[in-house]
Parts: C-alpha cells; structure tokens; sequence
C-alpha cells in the first residue's frame, strides 16, 4: 500500500517539549498512521515533493508562516497541490494547509478582521456536511482545537462550507471532490492546546483575550480528531 505524504509547512511553536514531536507526528498519531504508512516531505526547509502515483494521499501542516507571505517554498507548494487536485489525489489541508489548499485554487487568504482565534471552539456542521463523504460522521455540533490569525477570507470556485462558527466561516471546506480543509487542528490533543495558549500567554493578554478563560475551556475534541482516520480511509478506498 503507498504511503500518505505529510506535507510539512513549518515547524511547531517554540517552547513545545520535543518529546512530544512536531506537527506530522501529531497527524501520524492521530490518523493511527503505522510507521511505514506515511513519510513526512518538508517543504518548508527544501523537500523534494513527491511524484502523485507515489502516494496515498496527502495531509499538510499547518504553520507559523504566513501565506500571504508568499514564500517560494509555498508557492512551489500550491503549484504541486493545484495539479494534485486536478488528478484527483485525496487532499486534506490543515490550518495553513487549509489556507494554502485554498490560495492554490484562486481563493483569498489574509488577517482575520477579527484578529485571533485560540483554544477549544464549538463547530457547527452545515446542511452540506450531512451528505460529505469526509464531514458526515460528525454531529451537527462539535468541538475543535484553534489557534490562527489568517484565515480563507474568500472561497475558490466551486468550494463547499461543511464548518462554520461566530468567528470563522469556513472552518471546513470541501475544494473539490478529493480535497477538503479545514481551519482548525484535528491533530491536537488536550495538553498541546494547553501549551500553546501557555507559550501564547504574553500576546494573547496584550490582545485583550482572557487566558484563564481559554484555559479552562480546552476540552477533548473526539469528533473533530475523527477526521483524520476517516481521511486516510476513504483515500485507501
């Protein structure tokens, strides 16, 4: 069976314990992902990207890059992911894989006007995500772990909203029939959401953001992190 490519984008925020791993053995844990079931390309140091018919399916990172940032290793990226879609190669984008999935197919991506989004956020699954062959095991209602200060701003044609709440209106995007996104972080866990808004601490206190608050609200997030196995799933299929 090919492997699932792990598109890294960046590395994880300063501060995390190394023992814990970075973003693509987060992706790999969650999705429950065997060693030889997946490789990890690091596009944002200079990986090669892989050849389509090498790989299962590809899962990107997220990041603290900035898309609109335009970074040639970004922009080689999105070149590689527009031909990807058109060959039908199961895609699911993350955070800045989210964005940049988007921005490969003529969406916009930019500041959020509403500034940052962190911590344990409910979702609210659209009409749409009922009949999504990824989006369709999960509740109408659901939690998921946020952290991001751009966001899809305006959609690529054809795209589908399958996730929304008050402050992100497209938290899961369907791009097309192999591709989906989303904005928020299946891969975290409990204690990485914790640590972040810990590491966060000074600018989200200078932004006005009650920590303690964001704190006491992280919680498991089952639903949202049952995206990832379903994901590699149906790509296999």
């Amino acid at each position: 069976m090919k492997p699932f490519c792990i598109l890294k984008t960046g590395t994880a925020i300063a501060g995390v314990p190394p023992e814990w791993g970075d973003f693509e053995h987060w992706i790999a844990n969650m999705a429950a992902l065997a060693d030889d079931a997946w490789f990890c390309c690091d596009v944002s140091a200079g990986a090669v990207l892989p050849v389509f018919t090498d790989i299962s399916g590809v899962i990107i990172t997220g990041s603290p890059a900035m898309v609109t940032d335009r970074e040639p290793w970004s922009e080689r990226s999105a070149s590689w992911l527009r031909t990807a879609v058109a060959r039908q190669v199961p895609i699911l984008g993350i955070c800045y894989g989210h964005q940049l999935l988007a921005h490969a197919l003529g969406g916009r991506v930019d500041y959020h006007p509403k500034g940052r989004e962190i911590g344990t956020k409910a979702m609210l699954g659209t009409a749409a995500a009922q009949h999504d062959l990824l989006f369709q095991i999960l509740p109408a209602r659901y939690t998921a772990h946020t952290t991001h200060s751009q966001s899809v701003l305006a959609l690529p044609s054809g795209a589908t909203v399958l996730a929304a709440n008050a402050f992100e209106p497209h938290h899961g995007v369907r791009f097309a029939p192999c591709a989906w996104g989303v904005q928020y972080h299946p891969e975290f866990t409990v204690p990485l959401m914790s640590k972040y808004l810990e590491l966060r601490s000074t600018a989200l206190r200078q932004e006005g953001l009650n920590l303690e608050l964001l704190q006491a609200e992280v919680g498991i997030t089952e639903e949202a992190s049952a995206l990832l196995p379903r994901f590699v799933a149906l790509a296999r299929s």
